[in-house]
């Protein structure tokens, strides 16, 4: 009996170490472009039964796109979302795609593989970037502004030489931010000042001459 109870113990850590093997990724995709989000990788030898995409955005009902291989079928429930698809055949490549990442594709996806060795998940943190349209511009009372606007996340602002600054960010409501900085210089010889705006997306430097007048 004990020797029964040992063999049946090994067997369900086993059964619980190949059934369920997953990982999660946090992914950053910038806006306009197309992303692949592939599935977790299978041996040779594994069989492959069927392959399910569960992908949960915000205000949106859960999607799941699915493939079975034994009717080599797939199908799609509460997908409406056309630009999300299969990025391959499922059967050779079971990756997806979403052809052009837009804000509301923030949110969660994940693939599940079975196969007769088990379960095996990974999943992707999908964070979508916009840059922002910068400007840098004078004002009448010679206030210079700098603007990133409707960047996400949101930027950040810096300026050379250094003045008499104040930041202020403004969110929208489609989760973009928009910043804005303006400064002044009381030193007269100052003639050119540059604004350097930083963003995952990219940077930007804008330089403009100054009017003291």
């Amino acid at each position: 009996m004990p020797c029964t109870l040992r063999t049946f113990g090994l067997w369900l850590l086993l059964i619980l170490t190949v059934s369920l093997v997953a990982a999660n990724t946090s992914l950053s995709e910038p806006v306009n472009t197309k992303a692949v989000l592939s599935c977790p990788p299978i041996t040779q030898k594994a069989v492959l039964v069927t392959i399910r995409w569960e992908i949960i955005l915000r205000d949106k009902p859960s999607c799941t796109r699915a493939y079975r291989r034994d009717t080599n079928e797939t199908r799609a429930i509460n997908c409406s979302d056309e630009t999300i698809s299969w990025d391959s055949r499922p059967d050779r490549n079971p990756a997806l795609q979403i052809d052009r990442v837009a804000i509301t594709h923030d949110g969660y996806y994940r693939c599940e593989v079975v196969t007769h060795h088990g379960h095996f998940y990974h999943g992707y943190h999908l964070k979508v970037l916009v840059p922002p349209d910068v400007t840098l511009f004078q004002l009448e009372n010679g206030t210079i502004v700098c603007r990133a606007a409707a960047g996400k996340p949101a930027a950040q602002i810096s300026w050379t030489p250094g003045g008499d600054c104040h930041t202020v960010e403004e969110p929208l409501g489609n989760d973009t931010v928009t910043v804005q900085s303006s400064c002044r210089w009381e030193d007269h010889r100052v003639s050119n000042v540059s604004c350097s705006v930083s963003h995952l997306t990219g940077n930007t430097s804008l330089s403009i001459e100054r009017n003291s007048g």
